[in-house]
C-alpha cells in the first residue's frame, strides 16, 4: 500500500465513485484504477465498494478508509510542501571567532537576511577551538575562525586576509610606527588574547618561527579590556587591525613593528567534510567571499557593499 493508492481511493470517492471520472482526475486508465482499489481491499482484506450493478457504493470499511485517508493525505501533501522549501524556511546555525563575530558577523547577517528573510539565523560568537568541537558535534553548520583549522575531516577555505598589529601604550618609550629588533619585542609586558583564540594562534606561531616564546602577564577573551590596559601603559599586545583601529585614531594606543615578525593572517570558513550545505548555506558564505551581491539600503542588490573589505 502506497500513497498513491490512498490518493487514488479518495479520486473514488470524490468522483460520486465512478472510476472513468477518478481515472481521468488522476490522468491514469481505469483499469489502473480498479486495479488500485483491488489491491487496497487486498491488502486490508476487506470490501471497500459494494459493486451492485455498474455502480460502486462505499461500504462501512471504506467510509473508515476514507476518514484515515483524507488525514494521511494531507498530512503527506503538508510535509512535501514544507520539507520542499525547507531551505527557504528553515535554520543556519552560524559560529564565528570573536573577531569575526563582532566586526563581520552582524553585517553578513543583515545582508543574508534580506536576501532570505524566511531563513532563521542562530549565530554564536566564540573562540575557534570551541566552534570547531560543535561542528563536530554537528551544534553548528559552518563557523569563520581567525585561526587554523585543526581537523582532517573539515573543509577549511581560506577567504579573507587580515593582519595583527602590535600596539603600545603611547608613554611606553616607542613612537608611532617605529620598528624594533625582536630581542627588544621579547622584553616587554606582553598583553593577549587567550589560548585557543585565532589570534593568539597567530602570535604563538609568529614568535615560534622567530625562535622563542612569550609568557604573557594577561590574558582575556575581550579585545578591549586588552586594549583598555595598553592604553594604562600595563603592556603591549598584538590584536587584529580592524579591533584597534579606533584606538589607534584617538591616541589611546600607539602602533610600532617588529623587525622579522610577520602578523599577517587569514580568516577561514570551516565546515564538516560530510556536512551538506544548503542552498541558504551557500548564500551566506558568498555573501563573506564577496561573490553576491547585498542588498542597500533600498533592498536593491548593490555588488558595493564591501562586506568582503
Amino acid at each position: 500500500m502506497t500513497i498513491r493508492h490512498l490518493k487514488i481511493f479518495l479520486a473514488v470517492c470524490d468522483s460520486n465513485f465512478n472510476t472513468t471520472k477518478a481515472a481521468d482526475r488522476m490522468h491514469m486508465t481505469q483499469p489502473a484504477v480498479s486495479l488500485a482499489v483491488r489491491e487496497l481491499e487486498q491488502y486490508y482484506g476487506v470490501a471497500l465498494f459494494d459493486r451492485i450493478g455498474r455502480r460502486l457504493q462505499i461500504t462501512e470499511g471504506g467510509q473508515k478508509l476514507r476518514e484515515y485517508s483524507l488525514h494521511i493525505v494531507s498530512m503527506f501533501n503538508d510535509m512535501e510542501k514544507s520539507l520542499r522549501n525547507w531551505d527557504s524556511f528553515g535554520l543556519l546555525r552560524v559560529g564565528a571567532s570573536i573577531t569575526i563575530g563582532s566586526q563581520f558577523l552582524p553585517g553578513y547577517v543583515k545582508a543574508f537576511s534580506a536576501l532570505c528573510p524566511d531563513t532563521k539565523v542562530r549565530a554564536i560568537v566564540c573562540p575557534s577551538k570551541q566552534l570547531e568541537q560543535k561542528i563536530l558535534n554537528n551544534e553548528l553548520d559552518f563557523a569563520l575562525i581567525e585561526g587554523i583549522c585543526h581537523f582532517p575531516d573539515f573543509i577549511c577555505e581560506e577567504y579573507m586576509e587580515d593582519e595583527l598589529t602590535v600596539i603600545c601604550p603611547p608613554a611606553g618609550g616607542f613612537c608611532h610606527g617605529q620598528e624594533i629588533s625582536a630581542s627588544e619585542f621579547r622584553q616587554q609586558n606582553f598583553l593577549l588574547r587567550e589560548e585557543g583564540s585565532g589570534t593568539r594562534e597567530v602570535f604563538d606561531r609568529a614568535v615560534a618561527q622567530a625562535g622563542f616564546s612569550v609568557t604573557p602577564i594577561w590574558e582575556a577573551t575581550s579585545t578591549a579590556a586588552l586594549v583598555n590596559a595598553v592604553a594604562n601603559g600595563l603592556g603591549i599586545a598584538v590584536l587584529p587591525h580592524r579591533m584597534v583601529a579606533d584606538a589607534l585614531k584617538q591616541g589611546q594606543v600607539l602602533a610600532i613593528r617588529v623587525k622579522g615578525l610577520d602578523f599577517q593572517r587569514k580568516f577561514h570558513i570551516i565546515y564538516h567534510n560530510k556536512k551538506f550545505l544548503t542552498s541558504s548555506a551557500k548564500t551566506f558564505l558568498a555573501l563573506c567571499r564577496g561573490e553576491k551581491a547585498c542588498p542597500n539600503k533600498s533592498g536593491i542588490p548593490d555588488a558595493g557593499c564591501g562586506l568582503s573589505e
